[in-house]
């Protein structure tokens, strides 16, 4: 890893794809639910501490971890391409696929930074990623999502009543329809390289 792999391109490419599949926005009225679950305070800087933490740990640990499992990146990166398309649907479709745990009763660290924030389709993600771009880019992609997760956790109320139901709606459209097209390109770079 070198300043000389940081290109300006993949580095918008990956924080766009990471937004569109942690869809923090998308999940405000998620969070709102759980906030009030929780005595009407979620922290902030811990949840996006543990969420950072959770998808650097895997951007760098993550194939290690594949070899153990016998599985090289490639395949991870075509199986995790389905995954990312699959949370497209359902962001443009409006299907839950992915049901989330609506009786989690913990805090910050469960079930906000894990599974909403840095959930399998997040994880996942990072290591489809991984087979496409730099390991610098994603790294920088990772942190310029913590902030916008930072921010979005802290202005919570603000969100909600500026999009309203119909800009949130618009919002993960938008983003579903982005990912779709990333999930394909991922998918057709990665799936020639199977059975060479």
């Amino acid at each position: 890893m070198s300043l000389k792999e940081i290109a300006l391109k993949e580095i918008l490419t990956v924080s766009f794809t990471l937004f569109a599949v942690i869809d923090v926005v998308g999940s405000v009225p998620i969070l709102v639910s759980l906030r009030e679950k929780m005595g009407g305070v979620i922290k902030s800087a811990q949840a996006t501490v543990v969420s950072g933490s959770l998808m650097i740990l895997f951007l760098f640990v993550g194939q290690e971890f594949l070899k153990i499992l016998g599985v090289d990146v490639k395949s991870f990166a075509v199986a995790g391409s389905i995954v990312i398309f699959i949370l497209g649907l359902e962001m443009v479709l409006g299907i839950e696929f992915f049901k989330p745990d609506s009786n989690a009763k913990t805090g910050s660290v469960v079930p906000i930074a894990f599974p909403l924030i840095a959930g399998s389709g997040t994880l996942t993600t990072v290591m489809s990623l991984k087979a496409n771009y730099e390991d610098v880019n994603i790294l920088i992609g990772i942190l310029i999502n913590c902030i916008v997760i930072y921010l979005v956790l802290k202005s919570l109320r603000w969100i909600e009543k500026f999009l309203g139901p119909n800009g949130m709606s618009v919002i993960r459209k938008f983003f579903g329809v982005i990912l779709l097209a990333i999930a394909v390109k991922i998918f057709g770079s990665n799936i020639v390289k199977f059975g060479k």
